[in-house]
């Protein structure tokens, strides 16, 4: 009888390589977690801090003219047709002290918040009462200097107060562009880089006043941007507030602005700017809106938006009520493309 060699036992791995390879193991999938968890958060903050752009969402406030028009009660065929239409469309909230006084403009902006929240979209708000506003033109007024800096601490502090909604800020429209014109330079700048300093906060972008492309030249309209001095504390500038020039042409305005700064970013008007450019800027005849908020954007121009309400008058003239009041025979013109 042959012997038979018994079988060989199969050598597993020493005890303490197996160890070390688990717990390697361990380490590598802790931080494979940690590393996802890390650029989700990341991710998720970096989308709250982005600044406006291409597809930006503001919201059709419930407060508008236009919304309030609609619901009078007192339009009907046609007018009634282009206030239900305008109600409807994203465009910013103009902040006057005639409106939103000091003791409630800061209650308007949580409920603006509040609604943005509910459209999922962002909070746009004009902010419009500087002293000596509009230089004695159709939309005259604002408030003295000691009003003027309580008015914006309150909407600064309801602005800090909303920690989950992105937030724009178009600041006092026509101010830079006017100030030539009305011999105050050196007072406007004062007041809106004092402006900016209590308006700025987390995730709220602020934009100066960029005049338009058929006003100023671009190097006077930089000039006076630079002179406000907080070029690091806004995001940029906004253009064809309340105009009609076509959108190509303030796209490159701003771009030549932008290339004076060295730097800085742009929005841009489009809510009456359907039918081209005109000579005229007070309620001129034969107007469109233009494309909605959000269509447009590049490396400088964050988006376009409608800033100016459409429907509401530029002030006494071409027929037109008070600068700011609802114009039905205008809602109707401004929309005959699109109801």
């Amino acid at each position: 009888m042959t012997a038979t060699a018994p079988p060989r036992r199969r050598r597993g791995l020493p005890r303490w390589l197996l160890i070390t390879i688990l717990v390697t193991a361990l380490v590598v999938v802790l931080a494979i977690i940690g590393t996802v968890g890390w650029l989700i958060t990341s991710g998720l903050q970096a989308l709250g801090a982005q600044p406006p752009g291409v597809g930006t969402t503001i919201v059709a406030p419930e407060e508008s003219k236009a919304a309030k028009a609609a619901a009078s009660g007192t339009l009907s065929g046609e007018q009634q047709e282009a206030a239900e239409y305008l109600a409807s469309q994203q465009t910013a909230y103009w902040l006057t002290p005639e409106i939103d006084p000091i003791g409630k403009a800061g209650a308007r902006v949580l409920n603006l918040a509040a609604e943005a929240r509910e459209q999922d979209a962002s909070l746009t708000v004009v902010v419009y009462g500087l002293p000596e506003r509009d230089c004695g033109n159709h939309s005259a007024g604002g408030l003295d200097d000691a009003d003027y800096d309580a008015w914006t601490t309150e909407i600064g502090q309801a602005l800090a107060s909303v920690k989950d909604v992105q937030k724009i800020v178009v600041l006092e429209p026509d101010s830079l562009a006017l100030a030539p014109e009305c011999g105050n330079t050196d007072e406007r700048t004062a007041q809106l880089h004092d402006a900016v300093g209590r308006l700025k906060g987390t995730d709220t972008w602020i934009y100066l006043d960029g005049g338009h492309s058929n006003w100023l030249s671009s190097d006077e309209m930089a000039d006076l941007i630079s002179q406000v001095d907080v070029l690091d504390d806004v995001r940029g500038f906004a253009t064809n507030v309340s105009n009609f020039n076509p959108t190509v042409d303030e796209f490159a305005y701003a771009h030549e602005i932008a290339r004076i700064l060295g730097g800085g970013h742009a929005l841009i008007d489009t809510s009456r700017n359907g039918a081209g450019a005109t000579s005229d800027w007070c309620n001129p005849p034969g107007r469109l809106v233009g494309d909605t908020s959000g269509t447009y954007g590049d490396d400088v121009v964050d988006t376009n938006l409608w800033i100016k309400p459409p429907g509401e008058s530029d002030g006494e003239c071409n027929g037109g009520p008070a600068a700011g009041a609802w114009w039905p025979e205008a809602s109707v013109e401004l929309t005959q493309d699109v109801r």
